[in-house]
């Protein structure tokens, strides 16, 4: 499989506000790139994460969305303050052509002159809430499954707009995005299956340590976290 990078972001982060509320730092607005902007173990030069707690690390090192789910986006927040298109999600690369149902967890692609792999979906926050100016943005994206994922850098090297995305190696091609997001924010807790699903992507080696953590806790205790401090302010 190839694709390119069709839009390729970074930056600083800057002031988020709500009214009302204080000012929070955020990396969500990024600015376009056309590079070339050298890929590090844990970032883009020059972009940054207001929390390093939740956000950035070698874990999430490069966050990429699908360009096609913006229409969805721009059908559920028409009045949204920003613009619905490629980075208004705070990515750091949008394709066409890669979504959740054909990227697989653990996922090796040549991307440039770096090679990545994929680490984990995106667990998105209240700060999509500010972003799109609702209380339930982070929410509907979690149930719409429409996330986005992010790399770990095997390979550091230099990036930029229209470079080819190929695959080099896909050792869970059982696992599409889709699966495991779904059993992350899963819809329906009584589901028959749903305790296997935990239980097999624990196993999963290049899932990111903490996601294979909480499947590994809930299929010990058989509960599933409560999202709401993620979700809301």
């Amino acid at each position: 499989m190839t694709a390119r990078i069709d839009q390729l972001f970074a930056g600083p982060a800057r002031p988020l506000s709500r009214p009302g509320h204080p000012d929070v730092a955020s990396g969500i607005a990024k600015l376009p790139l056309a590079g070339p902007v050298r890929l590090t173990a844990t970032g883009l030069d020059g972009d940054e994460q207001g929390d390093r707690a939740w956000h950035g690390g070698p874990e999430k090192a490069l966050h990429h969305y699908a360009a096609e789910h913006y229409p969805l986006w721009r059908t559920l927040y028409p009045d949204s303050p920003v613009p619905l298109a490629a980075g208004a999600f705070g990515e750091n690369v949008s394709t066409a052509g890669m979504t959740e149902a054909t990227v697989c967890i653990g996922d090796v692609y040549r991307i440039g002159g770096a090679l990545v792999q994929v680490s984990q979906g995106r667990q998105p926050c209240w700060r999509l809430n500010r972003r799109l100016g609702s209380g339930d943005a982070a929410l509907a994206m979690q149930t719409a499954g429409c996330t986005g994922w992010y790399y770990r850098v095997l390979e550091e090297g230099l990036l930029a707009r229209h470079d080819p995305i190929v695959l080099v190696e896909r050792p869970c091609p059982a696992w599409p995005l889709a699966r495991l997001i779904a059993a992350l924010f899963t819809a329906d807790r009584d589901a028959p299956a749903l305790h296997g699903e935990w239980r097999a992507a624990s196993l999963l080696a290049p899932l990111a340590p903490n996601w294979r953590a909480t499947f590994a806790r809930r299929t010990e205790t058989g509960r599933i976290e409560d999202w709401a401090r993620r979700l809301y302010e």
